[in-house]
């Protein structure tokens, strides 16, 4: 599809200007007219963020750069310039807010750790961009609240980042369809599988590089010494910037699970399982520590093997568990298997052997798709920014599926059943449980809770 005009953008939406809190006005309209492309700012340039950085730049025009390692900064703008060929100026900042505050940003990719997910995607709704945001996008279940209600109160068009909703040869969409039309039968079960989270450690201290903001990479989370560890691809075994292998694998295959089995806009309403997190004390005050009270040793902490079983409130059943990586979804009439690489199962033989029945299933996969062409999952957003429709992996049915995996992780941690009322957003019964739902956030990073 041919990339759209701003000019064109702008006059097909001015009606809904004095509608949608912090949409265009006709200064920001005059102040951009010149260019023809909307306007990207990418924060957070750290592996994935690099990636999504520069497939918004194939369909925009990236602007601005924020990171707090300028290492990160320099490398992808070094790549902004060689491999999508961009010979305009991307500046670069510290704070994000610098890059938010420009006119000439329309929309934001945020490739951060998760715990600066929900700070970055709010203060942008705020400032009237649209988001793409990475995935796992909320540290905490009262983050996903929050969120949602942004996106109703902003109306920014905001799409997260789980590229299984669109690419990969719509086999995920193949699956969900075949679930969904009763050929696997009407008593449904998901086996969602993902590998096992790392241990280490104790890391010792280590000199802050003189290129890092520490301690705006740490943002909400507690103050701690500086390691290699915790940053990069690591974090994501820290509970204090992240859920392990639970939230940040577990998410992709059930977000896919609850879309298959007919939960993707209730979630769970039932969570019970067992876990080992080797890098948490056996004596540890939970609660203290999450609220930053209790020093710990510096081990990977998230937990490394997990086997979690959840209930949908149509008595579908999810089981989340760290093997290998595949999604099972199966039922009294048959089963099938998807991942990245295939789609697999009696169910699919039958389909692929009638040409009336692929026709059927590719028109299901165009309806799961809302109307419009799979296979590229940041050109879907830059489409919905087009026309302001709701993106495919929008962030209501998403955080139904993230707060799924906070909740098996809080499961685990309290080592016990857990009941959850989707309406009232908390857990029945449990105030252990619904303290688990936020964290005391450091100041001035935090977000409001």
């Amino acid at each position: 599809m041919k990339s759209f005009s701003r000019r064109n953008f702008l006059r097909g939406t001015a009606a809904l200007a004095t509608a949608v809190p912090y949409f265009w006005t006709s200064a920001q309209a005059k102040a951009e007219s010149a260019n023809d492309r909307l306007g990207v700012g990418v924060i957070g340039v750290g592996g994935r963020g690099t990636v999504i950085g520069l497939q918004a730049a194939k369909l925009g025009h990236v602007v601005a750069c924020a990171d707090v390692e300028r290492r990160n900064a320099d490398r992808f703008v070094a790549k902004l310039r060689k491999t999508i060929k961009q010979k305009e100026k991307c500046s670069i900042h510290n704070d994000y807010r610098r890059l938010l505050d420009r006119k000439d940003v329309d929309v934001i990719t945020c490739g951060t750790p998760d715990h600066w997910h929900t700070k970055i995607a709010l203060d942008a709704m705020a400032a009237g961009k649209d988001v793409y945001c990475e995935k796992p996008l909320t540290l905490t279940m009262d983050e996903s609240r929050q969120i949602r209600e942004a996106v109703k109160r902003t109306g920014r068009v905001f799409q997260v980042g789980t590229q299984q909703r669109t690419e990969y040869k719509s086999m995920f969409l193949k699956a969900v369809a075949i679930a969904r039309s009763g050929r696997l039968g009407k008593k449904l079960h998901a086996i969602s599988s993902v590998g096992q989270s790392s241990v280490g450690g104790p890391f010792e201290p280590q000199p802050v590089p003189k290129t890092l903001d520490w301690n705006r990479w740490l943002g909400q989370a507690p103050v701690v010494d500086f390691t290699p560890n915790r940053v990069g691809w690591n974090f994501r075994w820290w509970l204090e910037y992240a859920g392990g292998m639970v939230t940040d694998w577990g998410v992709h295959h059930t977000d896919i699970a609850l879309w298959a089995l007919g939960g993707e806009t209730t979630g769970i309403v039932q969570v019970e399982g067992q876990g080992t997190f080797p890098g948490l004390p056996a004596d540890l005050n939970l609660f203290d520590f999450l609220n930053g009270k209790a020093k710990i040793p510096p081990l990977y902490n998230t937990a490394q093997t997990f086997d979690c079983h959840m209930r949908l409130p149509n008595g579908n059943t999810i089981r989340l568990l760290s093997q290998k990586n595949e999604l099972i979804l199966e039922g009294e009439k048959g089963k099938i298997r998807v991942n990245r690489n295939s789609l697999t199962g009696k169910p699919i033989e039958d389909i692929d052997r009638s040409p009336t029945e692929r026709d059927w299933l590719d028109a299901e996969v165009l309806k799961l798709c809302k109307g419009r062409k799979p296979g590229d999952h940041m050109r879907d957003f830059f489409d919905c920014v087009r026309d302001r429709a709701e993106p495919i992996s929008d962030v209501f049915t998403h955080t139904r599926a993230v707060d799924a995996c906070h909740m098996a992780n809080i499961a685990m941690l309290l080592k016990r059943k857990l009941n959850f009322d989707p309406k009232k957003h908390s857990f029945v019964g449990d105030d252990q449980a619904n303290a688990l739902m936020r964290r005391k956030q450091r100041a001035p990073f935090g977000t409001k809770v």
